[in-house]
């Protein structure tokens, strides 16, 4: 153990996060969090977390499921291959471990969805094995302590040498935990040096090397509204792959004289009405802004062919796995009378 791991750990005893609720010796508990964690903050997936746990006790649960009822307990959280994946990686496991876990970072990362910062968390943490992470708290940390700039593959070769030569071959959890705590905790996007207990020989300076961001491109789509008093409003499964694959959402074209043919192909007489107020929403790459527009006289041509890609929504209650724009959207309309 080297004295930044050393002097990391005496921090992490004292001021890190010890009350997660993950943080217990199932490997299940452990995938999932993980899972959850990349690219959301542990205050956002908290919540999630315990709602999934208790919809999905164990692995074998989450694989005899639907997606469709993966999906549902996932809406809201983001970044929805997360939730395909960790399906897909429950019924593998099933299948190729006989509902035990896999007990390498090079197995977990054969996972879909598992990539090599997490297969080794996951694999310290469940069974106290030494890996090096490199998640983005933990890359915040050894690029300033290191002083390695840029995002290229040179930098991130040189970052994943540090971290394997930090990594202890012992006390392997709590040193993983540690890392990711000082890194949001402490070497924040605005740091807290003075509380950081490997500032003495730090290479950061105050100030980051500034790094290009370009801005994100706008989107624009009209979403076609279509509402029956009886039947409530006619969703559409979205494709399985790309933005909110897999999720139900509503009839769509990007240009507004394409929005006729859309609904004509459900059977509906495509009557439009006049556009609500737009919603925004800022995804990792772009802004989308949705325009609704009602169909009306949707009423009058409820003939829609049951199939599994349309279906019915009456708006209460939890509903299918759906945006969470979407249901903001729809939440607008039935404040409507």
């Amino acid at each position: 153990m080297d004295d930044f791991a050393r002097r990391l750990l005496a921090w992490y005893r004292r001021h890190g996060r010890h009350d997660l609720p993950w943080q217990v010796g199932d490997p299940y508990a452990r995938w999932l969090a993980e899972v959850m964690l990349q690219q959301t903050t542990v205050t956002a997936v908290i919540p999630y977390f315990q709602r999934f746990m208790n919809a999905f006790p164990t692995v074998q649960a989450l694989a005899r499921a639907s997606q469709d009822e993966v999906l549902v307990h996932w809406a809201g959280l983001g970044y929805y291959a997360r939730a395909r994946n960790l399906h897909a990686a429950a019924r593998r496991i099933t299948e190729q471990y006989a509902g035990d876990f896999p007990r390498t970072a090079e197995a977990w990362a054969a996972l879909p969805g598992v990539g090599p910062s997490t297969a080794a968390a996951i694999v310290a943490f469940a069974f106290g094995i030494p890996a090096p992470i490199l998640d983005a708290n933990a890359r915040r940390v050894l690029a300033r302590y290191h002083a390695v700039s840029g995002r290229d593959a040179r930098a991130l070769r040189e970052l994943w040498m540090h971290a394997r030569d930090h990594t202890p071959t012992r006390e392997a959890a709590a040193y993983t935990q540690a890392i990711m705590d000082l890194g949001a905790l402490v070497c924040r996007k605005t740091p807290d040096c003075a509380a950081c207990p490997v500032a003495a020989d730090c290479a950061f300076e105050g100030e980051d090397v500034p790094v290009m961001r370009r801005a994100r491109p706008e989107r624009a789509v009209f979403m076609a509204v279509i509402r029956d008093p009886k039947r409530g409003f006619l969703l559409v499964r979205r494709p399985p792959h790309g933005v909110w694959g897999g999720l139900w959402s509503l009839p769509e074209s990007a240009e507004l004289k394409d929005l006729p043919a859309a609904v004509a192909a459900l059977g509906l007489e495509p009557r439009l009405g006049t556009a609500a107020a737009p919603i925004r929403h800022v995804f990792t790459h772009f802004r989308l802004t949705i325009t609704p527009i009602p169909i009306e006289g949707a009423s009058q041509g409820c003939g829609v062919a049951e199939r599994g890609d349309v279906m019915w929504y009456k708006g209460r209650g939890p509903g299918p796995g759906m945006p969470a724009p979407i249901r903001r959207l729809l939440n607008q309309f039935l404040e409507v009378p």
